[in-house]
């Protein structure tokens, strides 16, 4: 990866953008890439001296490492774990994942906390992901023999959300908007037989990907939810207005509602959008064929 510097920031966060210190252990994938896409996985390791990337991209990774660094330097207490790097198999593939904060509760189970410094938006609407890697962690403790707290049940699995953009007005204002900087999200804990069959499933997918691309040179195309794909919608506007009246996943239904208004309204398409790409969120969008062929 290439680094480069068009703000002219001090030399500080030049070192900390070049400084990746992150390392999967001794593993084949990491829990974080597990719940991937594919693609993204393949196309990043073909093109990984190629990918370009500004030290303000690694600013709020800044934060969330330097989030990270102090809360694991505090002192805990004897039933707590801070920072472990589990293991297990999965399809001939070791697996790995580093766990922010592992409890032991009085009754012997174990919550998993995990630190995140996100944004408001990802609090109010709480990511799939998140539940996909907390639940890879809780299979993660309860397959690795090695791990402080082997032997235990996971009984809870929750996020610690340090919320990046957090507003004090809002907050007093806005009746779904967090309250405090600072939120705990409690995630849905799947059956143990649920989490070993999304791990199954992840890994394999990733190694009929890679086993496809060698064989034949092919890459896995991208899900809807790989991409954070936005639908097309139908705006209907008034004709002195700028913002919708209402707005609709059709144009048969958006036709209809304007229909009523007639002379008063008008009916606006709003094209889909595949966020991840288009805001290259992924590193590798300008590599990619399958998201050129879409802006064809």
């Amino acid at each position: 990866m290439k680094i480069t510097n068009e703000f002219g920031l001090p030399d500080a966060f030049v070192n900390f953008a070049r400084d990746d210190k992150y390392t999967k252990g001794k593993a084949d994938i990491s829990v974080t890439t597990l719940i991937d896409s594919p693609r993204v996985r393949l196309m990043k390791d073909k093109h990984h001296s190629d990918i370009v990337s500004d030290v303000v991209d690694k600013v709020w990774p800044l934060f969330g490492t330097a989030v990270h660094h102090i809360l694991e330097s505090s002192k805990s207490q004897e039933n707590v774990t801070i920072e472990e790097r589990l293991f297990g198999q999965a399809n001939g593939w070791t697996l790995s994942g580093a766990v922010d904060h592992q409890e032991v509760l009085d009754d012997g189970t174990v919550r998993i906390t995990d630190y995140k410094v996100t944004s408001v938006w990802s609090v109010i609407f709480t990511k799939d992901a998140w539940a996909w890697q907390q639940n890879c962690y809780a299979w993660l403790l309860e397959n690795d023999p090695n791990c402080k707290n082997a032997g235990r049940k996971v009984s809870s699995i929750r996020i610690c959300a340090i919320v990046r953009d957090w507003s004090r007005r809002k907050a007093q204002m806005e009746p779904d908007y967090p309250k405090a900087p600072v939120v705990l999200i409690e995630l849905p804990l799947w059956t143990p037989e649920e989490r070993a069959d999304f791990v199954s499933y992840r890994s394999a997918l990733h190694q009929e990907a890679e086993i496809n691309h060698e064989l034949t040179g092919m890459m896995p195309v991208c899900s809807k939810e790989d991409i954070w794909a936005k639908p097309e919608k139908w705006a209907v506007k008034k004709k002195t207005a700028k913002r919708a009246l209402r707005v609709f996943g059709t144009e048969a239904e958006a036709n209809e509602f304007s229909d009523n208004h007639a002379d008063k309204t008008f009916v606006e398409y709003r094209a889909g959008e595949a966020t991840r790409c288009e805001g290259n969120y992924c590193n590798v969008a300008e590599f990619c064929d399958q998201f050129k062929g879409a802006q064809l």
